[in-house]
């Protein structure tokens, strides 16, 4: 026998969030743990802070030949991290 309201795992976890209002923050996470994924092992190496804040992440690279890098590939990473996330979740990226 089936109910009407039976759901699966991923569905009843989507409603949790929506309705506790944390998918936002989800996506945010999931964004910042891609961040390896994204730029490559030896960048998140030299990556000492990374959060996001009012839809801008915020990094903090040690170097400064690094940085420059990713400057010019701001837009690659940008379009990488929401889509890894699943929804816009970032709308600019600040290096420190």
């Amino acid at each position: 026998m089936s109910r009407n309201n039976d759901k699966t795992l991923k569905e009843a976890m989507e409603q949790m969030l929506k309705v506790y209002r944390l998918k936002n923050k989800f996506d945010e996470t999931q964004a910042v743990e891609s961040w390896e994924s994204v730029v490559g092992k030896a960048v998140a190496n030299r990556t000492k802070e990374i959060f996001i804040r009012d839809k801008k992440l915020f990094v903090r690279i040690e170097s400064s030949v690094v940085k420059n890098q990713l400057v010019m590939m701001r837009e690659q990473i940008l379009t990488n991290l929401n889509e890894k996330a699943g929804a816009a979740v970032v709308g600019e990226i600040v290096f420190l």
